[in-house]
């Protein structure tokens, strides 16, 4: 076979292998931590969900207690552009994260599993895998 042939499928079923497979996010509902099931559970997103939605809230407790304890609830999800925007505005007035008031933050990020760590702001991994497979198509054409 023409070996421009091979390299040019080569870099084409690495750059879209990723898109038609769909993200993935990690998920999990209104958990007290980040640690188990949030850092576990990993779902392939649906067609149209192309980002991670991270929202953390911190608030009383479910049940009664007489100091008046707090802690936080975590949940991740898959989202797409528009439920992340709406979601953003929902929120935002109550993303002050002062401790003696409840308030819930929410953040999404391309990139898959990009939503492990909670309120981090991590990007997409296209670009790295751009530099990579260009690099390798031009050693493997200057290097035969």
């Amino acid at each position: 076979m023409n070996l421009t042939f091979i390299l040019i499928n080569f870099v084409f079923l690495l750059f879209f292998s990723n898109r038609v497979n769909g993200l993935e996010c990690y998920v999990c509902s209104n958990q007290e931590d980040n640690k188990d099931k949030c850092v576990e559970t990993v779902k392939n997103c649906d067609h149209g969900q192309d980002r991670c939605l991270s929202r953390i809230r911190w608030g009383s407790t479910p049940y009664w207690a007489p100091s008046g304890e707090k802690q936080y609830y975590i949940t991740k999800k898959c989202a797409s552009k528009d439920v992340c925007d709406q979601e953003y505005k929902k929120h935002l007035s109550r993303c002050d994260r002062i401790w003696y008031n409840d308030w819930e933050c929410v953040e999404c990020c391309t990139g898959d599993r990009c939503n492990y760590f909670v309120t981090l702001k991590a990007t997409s991994t296209y670009p790295s895998i751009l530099i990579i497979s260009m690099s390798a198509l031009i050693a493997i054409v200057f290097f035969k």
